[in-house]
């Protein structure tokens, strides 16, 4: 079985004064998530990771359902790699979306 690594709903563009969590249900995966870990990148040439500049707050679990920090202060044609690691069962799963950072 073939499991794709990028969310469905990917290619998400967000304004640069917008803060808005994202949502991910880990189903298709596996359930009752846990070990959360989640990063931003600058998707470009450097490929630099830039979480503590635009993800704030914390992430949470609720069922199947693990919901970011807020990500904010996005740069206008930045492209943001987000990339959420969690455990489900025994396995350690890891699945991104990109976002693009608009006016």
């Amino acid at each position: 079985m073939t499991v794709k690594l990028q969310v469905v709903e990917t290619d998400i563009r967000q304004g640069q004064d917008e803060e808005i969590p994202y949502a991910l249900t880990t189903t298709p995966w596996g359930s009752d998530p846990t070990d959360v870990i989640i990063k931003a990148y600058d998707a470009g040439a450097s490929y630099t990771d830039v979480t503590s500049t635009v993800l704030e707050g914390s992430s949470s679990v609720s069922g199947d359902v693990i919901t970011t920090p807020v990500l904010k202060s996005l740069t206008i044609g930045k492209d943001y790699r987000i990339e959420i690691q969690f455990v489900t069962g025994a396995k350690t799963l890891e699945c991104f979306f990109m976002v693009h950072g608009e006016r």
